[in-house]
């Protein structure tokens, strides 16, 4: 087994058929098909082995597909990186996965060279032209190095609130098995053009996006950086049939000015993910644009999807659906015990979709996989026609955007600032993001910092996504009787 077939089976069957497309770009199954091979052959070059991780910090190009397949084909373990990230989270990305070789986008080279250099690793960049004359000259390996069904294919990173980012390792039967259960789900088939909006190196656009438009046989039109103009503009020319997107997107699609002007009648089914989708945002884009929208759940532990309402069955807004085939899904007390429907719990998933582990992590791999369940830190409930709900994040994640937010990383970096004393990071309610990051500080006695400051402070060292919008001071912050800070007191000023 190896998750590349999604890309071999389709060139074999067809491959003069469009695969990915970006803007006047058309690269044809054959020749993504030949891209990855000599990819394969640059690295086996380069003396990776089966199982050696290889970074990939590429945005929506089609040089993505090329990396990412042939790192696969020749037996390597990807670990997809945001094009957003400092050199300091490149250097962990790299350091703590043990990547000895990074490929990397020419805009996002300094910082990618240099967290590079401080892991030991090597940084190729990709550039137009020059990335071409390298796979020119070697000779494409077209053998696809056989894995084993419970070898890891993909280290996606994510986190917790506590500690630093953890590898979930994903196996080529769990990514190969969701992509297809995904593919048939949405009855996707060689004539879909999926809109690629959603970043590659995020798990719902690699598997939902990337992966299941590949192993039908379809094309999938990217967008390097989403903007609902541009992606109108794709919607309309490029006649796609297929959008999946986070709740964010749907909303600036729908407030897009002048978006009725676009012809956007080949649109038939839409996707949400990432965050919960507002029942009135769902309900006003489906007026608009004439199409229906599929919520969805899961997470990168779970190669990411876990359930789903169904095009062929009854939808509810506002809920998550139902387990896909093969997963199951239940909701438990903090005992472990299952709860009465209708009762707020904790999901755990259990099925071919959950992750082998966290990366080198065993112990957070045992608090999170227990007896075979993956517990998930989401609470919910189920309805009589067992339809999930999310009720509430047990966590502290922050979701900017359809983006995961770390608090705990955040206010790492805050700490570094010489005048900080304490800082808490939370989520703030946000009409157009779901939510922003803000951070209460309390300074030092003597020490002077503005808002701007602090937000500066933190933009240098951590992707744009990441650092907090909204800051406001305090004197101190609420403490519970062991002196833990109780973030659910903390509650941001009107003007900050």
């Amino acid at each position: 087994m190896n998750l590349a077939s999604v890309l071999t089976d389709s060139a074999e069957r067809d491959p003069d058929h469009v695969a990915l497309r970006l803007d006047d770009m058309e690269v044809s199954y054959g020749l993504l098909d030949e891209g990855s091979a000599r990819l394969a052959a640059v690295l086996a070059d380069r003396g990776l082995k089966p199982g050696d991780r290889v970074g990939i910090m590429l945005p929506n190009v089609p040089y993505f597909g090329v990396c990412y397949y042939g790192v696969l084909r020749a037996g390597g373990v990807v670990v997809p990186m945001n094009v957003l990230l400092k050199r300091r989270e490149v250097a962990f990305y790299l350091g703590d996965s043990g990547a000895g070789l990074m490929f990397a986008w020419e805009g996002f080279a300094d910082d990618a060279n240099a967290g590079a250099q401080e892991a030991g690793a090597e940084c190729i960049v990709v550039k137009p032209g020059e990335f071409e004359k390298l796979l020119a000259g070697v000779e494409p390996r077209r053998e696809v190095v056989d894995r084993a069904p419970d070898d890891t294919a993909v280290i996606l990173y994510t986190s917790g609130t506590t500690g630093t980012p953890k590898g979930a390792e994903l196996t080529h039967a769990n990514l190969k098995t969701n992509c297809e259960i995904t593919r048939d789900m949405f009855g996707i088939g060689g004539d879909v053009v999926t809109l690629g909006a959603l970043p590659l190196f995020h798990s719902f656009g690699q598997t939902c996006g990337m992966n299941a438009t590949l192993a039908a046989g379809g094309t999938l039109s990217l967008i390097p950086r989403f903007d609902p103009g541009k992606a109108l503009e794709i919607i309309e020319r490029d006649r796609v049939n297929l959008f999946q997107g986070v709740p964010t997107m749907y909303s600036a699609l729908l407030h897009h000015e002048g978006h009725e002007k676009f012809d956007t009648a080949t649109l038939e089914l839409c996707v949400s993910g990432g965050s919960a989708m507002p029942v009135e945002l769902m309900r006003s884009f489906e007026d608009a644009f004439g199409c229906k929208i599929l919520e969805g759940y899961g997470l990168s532990e779970s190669s990411p999807v876990a359930s789903f309402n169904r095009p062929d069955r009854e939808r509810k807004p506002g809920s998550i659906g139902i387990p896909i085939e093969g997963v199951e899904m239940k909701v438990v007390d903090d005992d472990g015990n299952e709860v009465p429907q209708g009762e707020v719990g904790e999901i755990v998933i259990r099925g071919h979709n959950v992750m082998k582990g966290y990366w080198n992590k065993p112990d957070e791999t045992g608090d999170t996989l227990i007896d075979g369940w993956l517990h998930t830190g989401d609470i919910a409930k189920i309805d009589e026609d067992g339809y999930f709900f999310i009720v509430d994040r047990k966590k502290d994640l922050i979701i900017r955007g359809g983006y995961n937010v770390y608090p705990r990383e955040i206010e790492e970096v805050l700490y570094e600032h010489p005048a900080v004393r304490e800082a808490a990071v939370i989520g703030v309610k946000d009409d157009n993001l779901g939510e922003e990051v803000g951070a209460a500080v309390a300074l030092k006695d003597g020490e002077e910092a503005s808002a701007q400051e602090l937000r500066d402070f933190v933009k240098e060292q951590v992707a744009a996504y990441k650092y907090p919008r909204r800051v406001w001071f305090v004197d101190d912050l609420p403490k519970g009787p062991t002196g833990k800070i109780l973030k659910r007191e903390i509650e941001p000023p009107d003007n900050d």
